[in-house]
């Protein structure tokens, strides 16, 4: 039963060691520089301003597209279980997968000509 394990287990310890010795040269290796102060101005990670005012809004095109990119993601998630098994369920799920993704295209084509992939 083990053995059928082992070769995740393995691959989980040797990417733990990795990661242990990635931190233990970065902190021997690094920069040793401290900033005492973080200035005002510095931006956060993500590129919003460290002092962000409630009356900031992001435009409605950023979230379009952040939602037809999961939109899309998702869908194409669907077609991986039919290609890993592609034998075993036949010619009848690859006739499914053709008009899953025409579909999928016909819509993508669909938002396309809307405009909604367009930055403004």
């Amino acid at each position: 039963m083990i053995r059928s394990y082992l070769p995740a287990i393995v691959f989980v310890g040797l990417g733990a060691i990795l990661g242990l010795v990635f931190a233990t040269l970065n902190s021997l290796l690094g920069p040793k520089r401290r900033r005492a102060v973080r200035s005002q101005g510095d931006p956060y990670e993500s590129g919003l301003p460290s002092q962000v005012k409630k009356q900031m809004r992001f435009g409605i095109s950023f979230y379009l597209v952040a939602m037809l990119f999961i939109l899309f993601d998702i869908e194409t998630i669907f077609l991986y279980p039919v290609a890993v098994n592609l034998k075993a369920f036949g010619a009848f799920a690859l006739g499914e997968i053709v008009v899953f993704i025409v579909l999928l295209m016909v819509a993508f084509v669909y938002v396309w000509r809307r405009g909604a992939l367009e930055w403004k």
